[in-house]
């Protein structure tokens, strides 16, 4: 391995292979590695693209069920996630062209939990005047709340009826229009989708645009603003691969990571594989790569309530006061069920080509905060009606300790509770800007999803 890179992409987690594929578009010569002989670094968790490999990774003495159809039917993601129809992640997809290797199907519901039952989250004026989440008057409020805001123009103050989007919080815009607390949730959490109510003390703008990327996706297709990769998500790694492939980049699965070599000023030189040492200018990759070893100890460390609970539940049926839709998100804000942070439930079904005919994944998570995991998602599970099988994970939430601007080492963050991309995205343009030295900037390009 005598040739030196650009740079070298530990991980095959989303993340990761959406740098590798941008890195390369942009020119750099990248060589992307993973300990893994499959798509999907640790901490993203991988797509198992058999029912049996569930059922091993979580109780490796028995075998699946006859009932739940043939093995080859499931593709199962252990970390599932939702694209926002106009959101950062499809910009992303449109930008590089990675659409070509990928078909999308709609989320066909998005709901909200309130006052004890599921109701559907209303994405406009006309909307909040049949939902069942307002009395009579507080739907006249909100409908000018969503008047105000779809009739904003930055240049003209004649919209802006005093407010002032970067200086007056966002609970300054909610009293302003009078709206009650239990309307503040479902705007923020389930439209907005913020994970608790921080946003409220801050400026009104991202809270501003956030509902108006949530909108316009609804508006894009009807039913949800979410849109999800026909035989799940380990189509996209793999999709990001193959960009990067066109473009030079260089792949190496199931090899051994041994060490991050860097000289004697911490700088990053390249790294080793057994015997062998490829070199490179830089490394970007998963928190998994860099939390033991002496060249990088202290590289990452675990955020506070840094920890996330995840179950995975097979079904034989919809969920309940969802519509028999066959896949949808339902949020439970936190202040519904006493809590700091939201529970998210995302499930998709046979429509998607991720499990056999008549059967269900439902995926209910939430950031830990007791001692009893489990327990705290309690409210999510109940919502589902009768669960035919469960599996349950807690998983640590990494960060780096640095910005890698110093040593050449940047570190992407493992993947929060959130049931949608956006912070996903987020992570990438940080990762982007701090490696390459400007912002990722990506062509306006108008292409149709197929979903």
């Amino acid at each position: 391995m005598d040739e030196e890179y650009d740079v070298i992409v530990l991980g095959t987690g989303l993340t990761e292979c959406i740098l590798s594929g941008l890195l390369s578009v942009e020119g750099k010569k990248v060589l992307h590695m993973d300990r893994n002989d499959y798509y999907g670094a640790r901490l993203w968790g991988a797509l198992l693209t058999k029912l049996a490999q569930l059922y091993r990774k979580f109780r490796p003495d028995q075998t699946p069920p006859a009932e739940l159809g043939r093995d080859r039917d499931y593709a199962v993601d252990l970390i599932p996630k939702f694209i926002i129809a106009s959101g950062e992640l499809t910009k992303i997809l449109v930008h590089t062209d990675v659409t070509r290797y990928l078909e999308f199907k709609q989320i066909a519901g998005s709901f909200v939990y309130r006052d004890g039952k599921i109701s559907k989250v209303p994405s406009n004026e006309m909307e909040a005047l049949k939902s069942p989440l307002m009395g009579l008057f507080e739907k006249r409020r909100a409908k000018k709340f969503f008047e105000f805001l779809q009739g904003w123009k930055d240049e003209d103050p004649a919209t802006h009826q005093g407010i002032n989007l970067d200086k007056d919080t966002m609970q300054t815009v909610y009293t302003k229009f009078g709206l009650e607390p239990g309307t503040q949730d479902f705007i923020g959490h389930a439209m907005a989708l913020y994970l608790n109510d921080e946003y409220k003390t801050k400026a009104a703008r991202p809270t501003y645009e956030r509902i108006v990327l949530y909108t316009s996706s609804m508006a894009r297709y009807g039913k949800s603003p979410y849109i999800y990769p026909l035989y799940g998500l380990g189509e996209l790694p793999q999709s990001f691969a193959r960009l990067s492939a066109i473009y030079g980049g260089t792949y190496m699965l199931d090899k051994s990571i041994d060490e991050i070599v860097t000289d004697a000023d911490g700088k990053f030189i390249g790294v080793r594989s057994g015997n062998e040492t490829v070199k490179a200018k830089q490394v970007v990759g998963d928190p998994s790569y860099f939390g033991a070893g002496k060249s990088t100890e202290g590289k990452v460390r675990v955020i506070e309530e840094g920890r996330v609970v995840r179950a995975i539940c097979v079904l034989k049926h919809p969920i309940p006061g969802t519509e028999d839709s066959d896949s949808a998100q339902v949020i439970i804000p936190q202040n519904q069920v006493g809590r700091k942070n939201d529970i998210y439930i995302a499930v998709v079904s046979s429509t998607h080509n991720v499990c056999a005919k008549d059967v269900y994944i439902a995926i209910v998570s939430t950031i830990v905060e007791t001692a009893n995991p489990e327990q705290e998602i309690a409210p999510g599970l109940q919502l589902l009606g009768t669960i035919h099988d469960k599996f349950v994970s807690v998983t640590p939430l990494f960060v780096p300790t640095s910005t890698g601007e110093s040593d050449n080492i940047f570190i992407t963050r493992s993947y929060d509770a959130t049931s949608h991309f956006e912070t996903v995205v987020e992570d990438v343009q940080d990762v982007w800007k701090r490696a390459v030295g400007k912002d990722l900037v990506l062509k306006k390009r108008e292409v149709e999803l197929d979903a």
